[in-house]
Formats: C-alpha cells, structure tokens, sequence
C-alpha cells in the first residue's frame, strides 16, 4: 500500500477545489465573527444557522486582504449607512481557497449592500410590527407634553458634544427661559447601548414627579452606529414611558424604531432644545395674548359701561319729572278712592243711625200710651203679669195724660 504525506494530500485537495471551483460565487451568510487586523486585512467567520437560529448547518473562515478592504469598507457604510459587525447578513462574493497549512477558507472579492439593507429594512419592519402587535407603538404619544416642559430629565453620554450643544441651548435661550436639566448617563454607542439606555430610564422613572420629559439625545458619532436604536427592548420601554420622550439622536437619514415610538423625534440634540424653548415661548405667546384679550375686553366693558351710565344720567332728569307726574297721579288716585270710601262708610252709618232714631223714638212709652195703651206699675215696677199680683196690692196706671191710683180688693 503506497502512503502519501498530508502535504501531499492538502496539495491534491487544492489542486481539486482550483480545478472544480475555479470561479467567484455570490454566498449568503452571516458574520458569527470579525477581526480587522493591523497590517489592514479584515478576517471574518462566516456561519449559516437553521430558521430557529439555534444551531449552525454550515461555518467557514473568509479573509478580506487590505487591498480589497480598503475600499470594500467605505463602500458598504456608505450604502448601507451601518458598519459590518457580528449578527448582520451578508452577501458575500468569494473565492474558494485552500491553503495546506490554514487548510479551508474564502478570499471575500465583493459585497453587495443591498441585501444587508433588505435584511436590515426587515428586522427593522418585524419589529414595528411587534410592536404594533403589542399594542404599544403609539402609547407614548398619547401623553401630552406639559405647556410648560421646564423639567427635563436627559439620557445622553457625559461626554457627547451634543449633551453639551443642548444644555448650552436651553441656558442660553434668547428668551431668557429657565429650565431645570438633570443628565442620567449611558452609552451611546457600542454593543451595550440597549441595556444602558433602558437602565438610565429605569433611573428616570424612579423620580418621574420630578420631570416634565425625557429627552434621548446623542450628538455625534458614526451614522453607521445608529442600529443599537432598532432595538425592540428599547423601544418597548420608550413605548410604555411614563414621561413624553424626545428624541433626538443626531441623524437624517430614516427614522430608527426609537424615533418611531417616541412622542416626538427631531433630529438632533439642539433641535430637541429648540422644540423645548419653543413650546414653552408658545405657551408664554398664548398667556400674553390672553392677557391683552382681557385686559382689551375690560376695557371695552368699562367704556360701554361709561356710556351706559352718561346716557342714563341725561335721561335721569326727564325720568324723574315723569315718574314725579304719575306719582302724584297714583297718589291723587288714592286719595280720591280714600275719601270717597270715607264718604261711604259715614253716609252708611249715618243711615244706620237713622233708622236706630226712629227705632228708638217709635219705642218710646210716652208715643205707646198716646196710643191708647196704658201701663201698669207696682212699686215702680212694670207689671208684666197679673200673677205676681196680690190682694191689698196698690198699683199705678199710667195713661198719657196722667196717673191713678188703684187697690186690687
């Protein structure tokens, strides 16, 4: 049996793979790894996972020699915006090589950007639509912004130009607008900006009664490092913030899904302090223009007022003499109506009395006894009754032109 050395057979493996595989081809992939080198190469590890994105179906070593490098890189992040990292899709053209020491690997040639960002424009779109499916993509902007934002709580790093541009901003309103402004640093950039923004928030909230908005503001930097903002996490904690969030994370290109969420988005952090300023200068306009309304409509209402009274004040005197007249007039009446009831009541009465006169003169004993009647007295007395009277009794009659005296025998 005739052995060979594993030189040999790495040799006739290359020799295969040349003679089979001679051209570039388009690959499909997905950086599990990537390592620019200092002579200026870029070595990547390339994988292909199974849908449930848990297990590797394919892995291989691919090298971008500086030459290629040097412009392929520039290139892609100016198209796409983003710079390759680990977990972005790719497509890839590639030769095969096989080296009988480093044994396997692809010599990247090309990239196509265009697949990054229809992979990129996807996670972003399954996102939303979680989002959306959540129920919480426009929670935040039901808030309303108090007509007054002069407490802001900003979640920025401590170093960025723009937390910088923006505090400057609101101190030096032209206005003279004073705003309370408290820094809760993170990241902003890097693999860690996810979990250091949501912890800043966690902060912000702790003291929410203490604020008016949060304010999300990143001034600076690579475009290309603005993918950590198409975050689901982070963008279903802005999403269900207890304050309006603003942000303005310094770009302007598309909206990130944090832009998406939040209550308001401007593009950078000094538009974010002009939007502050302005909203608070807006609020001042409506109170100077409610004041002037006021102060206009008691004006008016004083001179109307002024008017009203020089008015009445001409007609008092005709008034009077005519309220004088029907008062005398009222008066005359009731004095007419008094008397004449008076009149009334004493010729009633007088009539009344009258006829007591003649009552009483026609019940007078002296007209009865000229009558013909007489009238009988015992002891002085009337006598009503002949019973009462007794043998021996001695009466007077009376008649109407004298008395007699009689004995009852």
């Amino acid at each position: 049996m005739e052995a060979i050395t594993l030189l040999e057979l790495n040799g006739r493996v290359r020799s295969a793979l040349q003679f089979e595989m001679p051209d570039a081809y388009w690959v499909q992939a997905e950086i599990s790894g990537i390592s620019p080198s200092g002579q200026g190469h870029c070595y990547m590890e390339l994988v292909q996972k199974d849908p449930t994105g848990r297990t590797f179906l394919a892995k291989a070593k691919a090298n971008v020699w500086r030459n290629t490098w040097l412009h392929l890189k520039p290139y892609f992040e100016e198209q796409t915006g983003e710079t390759l990292k680990v977990g972005m899709k790719v497509l890839l053209q590639v030769t095969v090589t096989f080296h009988e020491v480093y044994g396997y690997s692809l010599n990247v040639q090309d990239i196509d950007p265009t697949y990054t960002l229809g992979d990129m424009a996807r996670r972003r779109r399954e996102i939303l639509q979680q989002l959306e499916k959540d129920g919480v993509i426009g929670l935040n902007r039901e808030l309303d912004i108090p007509v007054l934002p002069h407490r802001i709580a900003v979640i920025s790093s401590a170093t960025a130009a723009g937390w910088g541009d923006f505090r400057d901003q609101l101190s030096n309103n032209v206005y003279g607008f004073r705003f309370y402004v408290k820094l809760f640093p993170a990241l902003m950039q890097g693999d860690d900006v996810e979990r250091s923004v949501i912890a800043a928030m966690d902060a912000v909230a702790m003291h929410r009664d203490d604020f008016d908005v949060l304010v999300i503001i990143r001034g600076g930097g690579a475009v290309s490092e603005l993918s950590c903002f198409d975050s689901y996490a982070l963008a279903f904690n802005i999403a269900n913030f207890p304050l309006p969030v603003i942000t303005g994370i310094g770009h302007e290109r598309d909206d990130t899904v944090a832009d998406v969420v939040a209550h308001t988005k401007v593009k950078t952090p000094t538009a974010a302090a002009e939007f502050l300023i302005n909203t608070v200068f807006d609020t001042a306009q409506a109170l100077e223009t409610l004041t002037r309304r006021m102060s206009d409509a008691v004006t008016e209402r004083m001179n109307s007022e002024k008017l009203r009274i020089e008015k009445l004040g001409q007609k008092l005197p005709s008034l009077f003499a005519v309220t004088k007249v029907r008062g005398e007039q009222v008066l005359e009446n009731i004095w007419n109506r008094a008397v004449m009831g008076a009149n009334n009541v004493i010729t009633a009465h007088l009539h009344k009395l009258e006829l007591l006169e003649k009552s009483v003169a026609s019940a007078d004993p002296a007209v009865i006894l000229k009558r013909g009647y007489t009238m009988t007295m015992l002891n002085g007395h009337v006598v009503k009754d002949a019973a009462q009277l007794h043998k021996g009794d001695r009466l007077t009659t009376a008649f109407a032109d004298g008395t007699v005296e009689s004995e009852i025998i």
